[in-house]
């Protein structure tokens, strides 16, 4: 993991020395976690596409607010994807009890706000997540001593803008998450994809759901562009600076 300094120092929390991790929680520094996936989407983006979105964030948001970003968490729970090639899946139990562990030792080292921001968004492993992160709150009782911890995916943000800028059926792989990545890492992008949108049952539990996207995508790829995954990347840190300046107070 390369270096990547502010004014400050280290945006980095694993570079820090002892002592001054202990001056940042002495500090009451916020400590961002990113967590991603490793996902098919479709043939044109790469398997950390919700990594990269995530911590491109978490940085982007250190620099303009001082926190601190924790070693990345890149695996993730994918139901939906799980039988496309290269989709690296953990299990529910596994997700929520790693997530746990980590949110619960920074707590014990007086890192007392903490955010989670992932970039995979999956309804069990947003769910993992959260169970997480209520364990660790309720596991302290005391007022003075309970951390304080947000859970948000960026594309809760990113998602603001569809059916004003976007498409409002615009989703997995399709304009504005293809438009990010290559706003972060072009040379990722393997052609422009291809346009679907597909019809899931809204209600129905199927054993094999990628039958109703069988290319991986769900959205137009194919008229995404940097300048547009500039704009959305731009939009989605200033609103989880927001996040960070209300764990602040």
């Amino acid at each position: 993991m390369c270096a990547d300094l502010s004014k400050n120092g280290t945006l980095w929390f694993d570079e820090l020395s002892m002592p001054e991790a202990e001056k940042a929680a002495r500090d009451g520094k916020v400590v961002i976690i990113p967590c991603g996936s490793i996902e098919e989407h479709g043939t044109h983006l790469p398997l950390c596409t919700d990594s990269l979105q995530a911590e491109y964030v978490a940085l982007g948001v250190a620099r303009k607010s001082g926190c601190l970003v924790a070693p990345p968490l890149r695996y993730g729970l994918c139901n939906s994807t799980r039988n496309f090639p290269g989709t690296i899946t953990i299990s529910f139990d596994s997700l929520r009890s790693i997530m746990a562990d980590i949110l619960e030792d920074f707590v014990r080292n007086d890192f007392k706000r903490l955010l989670i921001i992932t970039g995979h968004a999956g309804g069990s492993h947003m769910t993992a997540i959260k169970l997480a992160a209520k364990t660790v709150v309720n596991n302290h009782k005391n007022e003075e001593d309970r951390p304080r911890i947000m859970v948000c995916s960026d594309y809760d943000f990113a998602f603001d803008l569809r059916g004003k800028d976007f498409d409002a059926r615009d989703s997995h792989a399709g304009t504005i998450e293809t438009s990010r990545v290559m706003a972060i890492r072009s040379d990722l992008i393997k052609g422009k994809g291809e346009q679907s949108f597909p019809n899931l049952p809204r209600f129905e539990i199927v054993p094999d759901p990628e039958r109703y996207f069988p290319s991986g995508v769900m959205g137009d790829p194919t008229i995404a562009s940097v300048k547009k995954g500039q704009k959305i990347n731009e939009y989605v840190i200033e609103q989880i600076v927001k996040l960070v300046e209300e764990l602040k107070h």
